[in-house]
């Protein structure tokens, strides 16, 4: 437990906290503009993704928007559910599509499984956002989400050669923009730890006391359960 003060105290004690927050915040949006600013990668091969309504191309997952967030969903195609770690981030996104969509921004989740598993996950889930395979394309050994088998245990096949996946599939978040001519760029892609920001649970459990409460030495989510499954 935590020292307990008088409000005074503690009022001193938060407001200290609070310049190192502001700071902390200057340090972020100069990231962010940072972020913004990577040069970019023209995406010249053809992905064509299977989905809701049939077979989409890379562009037309913008559906009329120029910029495009692709979350790169665990499943892969011999699985039976979607990984659990993944649910947890996808119940995130539902809500967020249409203020996405008034900014421009299309959000779409592709994981390599077949389209009839991820809509049979889906409707088991209640989720809406649009969901798509990749099954038929390289699109997620090309963006760094899906690995063959003597690839799972090299060092630096993952996150930008900072570690070894360890399994078929790994998670990540890829952006990309399309210009007016409809040529499409690879903007930015995150894998591990650089996709807790768009976890709104996480951000949340990270302003209480006990935070995330993972235990050291233990796989961090090993207490996230899909949402149908924890006990009530």
């Amino acid at each position: 437990m935590n020292s307990v003060v008088s409000h005074e105290q503690w009022l001193a004690a938060r407001k200290e906290l609070l310049a190192k927050e502001k700071e902390f915040t200057r340090e972020r949006d100069e990231l962010s503009r940072q972020r913004r600013e990577l040069p970019w990668g023209r995406v010249g091969k053809e992905y064509v993704f299977e989905g809701p309504g049939g077979r989409r191309t890379l562009p037309d997952l913008f559906d009329g928007r120029r910029q495009l967030v692709v979350y790169h969903f665990m499943f892969d195609p011999e699985w039976d559910e979607g990984c659990k770690s993944c649910s947890f981030w996808a119940d995130n996104f539902d809500p967020n599509v249409v203020h996405l969509k008034a900014r421009d921004v299309a959000l779409v989740a592709i994981s390599r499984a077949p389209y009839a598993k991820l809509a049979a996950y889906k409707q088991r889930m209640g989720w809406s956002f649009d969901w798509l395979s990749s099954g038929e394309t390289d699109f997620n050994f090309d963006h760094g989400v899906s690995f063959a088998a003597e690839d799972q245990e090299r060092e630096g096949a993952y996150n930008y050669g900072s570690q070894a996946p360890h399994m078929p599939e790994r998670e990540g978040l890829s952006v990309f923009y399309k210009d007016d001519d409809g040529a499409v760029f690879h903007t930015y892609s995150a894998y591990a730890r650089g996709i807790d920001l768009v976890n709104a649970a996480y951000n949340y459990l990270d302003l209480v006391p006990k935070g995330r409460d993972e235990e050291e030495g233990r796989q961090p989510q090993y207490w996230v359960r899909r949402h149908d499954e924890y006990d009530q």
